[in-house]
């Protein structure tokens, strides 16, 4: 292994286990009101970014972007989707539904398939497709078992996928990106926290020390982990990045059925047996044509 390799491993993985805990973070802040948890997150990340890229002497991208109008149009949409999958999160997880979350996550690389052909015109081979359906099952189970849709899985999948989507055809990278989706967030998120202080609700005054500095470090634990991801992305091969991915939601199941104790059935063993099988066959999909790619090229 190469030290190229070898520093995206470690990068990956310490992108991947530090959403895979998240959950620990939002929990112990479990007092302040989701809305005001999402401002804050919203604030304090982009003052962490705007730090960063005044560290890294990076302005000069966030010009760049913010000089293209298609581009402004595709980051103020990446703005609303980020946000609405960053507020579904934080609710989520302060109500005790952190499996869900991690059911979201766990569907979220099919629906990054699904999205890539309806709007990329990616073809679906039959591997793909099948994952796809597997999936769909343990969705339908879940309707068919609890009579209504897991809409907090759903909305975390598809809110995440469009958002890698709007992502990708830009030419923007992630921190600069980061940047402008906060500053887009950041006029109605301030608003609202000032809003707050005035008529005396903010959490800020009921809540102590600790949990006041939490709320400061809301930037930098959104902003570490994209970071890390964007280190790592660049040093490794797409499958091996597409295998690691699964530690967050796996570490996130695991934080929800043994240490916040949430209901874990059989009914939702099937359902998450069916999205797992899905995700079986997509990974030895990706496994499969990377070894034929990589046969093609020592031949």
């Amino acid at each position: 292994m190469n030290k190229n390799t070898h520093d995206g491993l470690i990068y990956a993985a310490g992108a991947f286990i530090l959403w895979g805990l998240l959950p620990i973070y939002w929990k112990s802040l479990e007092e302040v009101p989701a809305l005001e948890l999402l401002c804050n997150r919203i604030v304090w990340s982009l003052v962490f970014v705007g730090i960063l890229l005044t560290c890294k002497k990076r302005w000069a991208e966030v010009k760049t972007a913010l000089a293209d109008k298609k581009g402004k149009l595709l980051l103020t949409l990446s703005s609303c989707l980020i946000g609405t999958n960053w507020f579904i999160y934080i609710w989520a997880v302060n109500h005790d539904h952190v499996v869900d979350t991690s059911m979201g996550y766990y569907m979220t690389p099919l629906m990054n398939a699904l999205l890539g052909f309806i709007f990329m015109k990616d073809r679906l081979n039959r591997m793909q497709g099948l994952a796809i359906m597997l999936a769909a099952c343990g969705v339908a189970y879940s309707i068919i078992d609890y009579g209504h849709i897991p809409y907090i899985a759903l909305t975390l999948a598809v809110s995440f996928a469009f958002y890698g989507l709007v992502r990708k055809v830009m030419k923007v990278e992630s921190l600069p990106g980061l940047f402008i989706e906060t500053a887009v967030l950041t006029p109605i998120s301030a608003a609202y926290l000032i809003w707050l202080a005035f008529s005396g609700e903010i959490s800020i005054y009921k809540i102590g020390l600790t949990d006041n500095i939490l709320l400061l470090g809301a930037g930098a634990a959104t902003s570490m982990p994209l970071i890390f991801f964007a280190h790592g992305a660049r040093r490794l091969r797409l499958v091996t990045l597409g295998m690691m991915q699964y530690i967050a939601p796996t570490l996130a199941l695991i934080l929800g059925v043994f240490v916040y104790h949430e209901p874990f059935n059989s009914a939702r063993l099937i359902t998450f047996a069916f999205i797992w099988s899905g995700i079986a066959v997509y990974v030895a999909d990706g496994i499969s044509k990377n070894f034929k790619t990589m046969q093609k090229i020592s031949n």
